[in-house]
């Protein structure tokens, strides 16, 4: 059984930084993507951050230039770096993974920006 377990959310003032891991249980070139979503209360999950099997990065428009999306394969672990935070990236935030058609999500870690 899959699974991926993340860290390092935490309370941070806007502006400031914050590195979230993913490690999964296993070999992370098995999964088609890696993704980082995130959910704000009272609204829907978003795509925040991809990484593709080969290494490609796609983001979403409130990420592009603020968050890095990498990967340590000999730890089997993703890292989202979140810089120049704002009070609207409060969420928690979701490491998935799939397989073609088989998906995989952890728990979440919780982000809050705030004075």
């Amino acid at each position: 059984q899959v699974q991926l377990v993340e860290s390092g959310g935490g309370l941070v003032q806007p502006e400031g930084s914050l590195k979230l891991s993913c490690k999964a249980s296993d070999n992370i070139f098995n999964y088609n993507t890696m993704r980082w979503y995130r959910q704000a209360p009272g609204k829907e999950r978003d795509l925040v951050a991809t990484m593709t099997v080969g290494g490609t990065t796609h983001y979403s428009v409130s990420a592009k230039g603020r968050f890095t999306m990498s990967r340590d394969g000999t730890k089997n672990t993703v890292y989202l770096q979140m810089t120049s935070l704002k009070p609207e990236d409060t969420a928690v935030y979701y490491c998935f993974a799939n397989i073609l058609t088989r998906q995989y999500w952890g728990q979440g870690t919780q982000v809050t920006v705030s004075a």
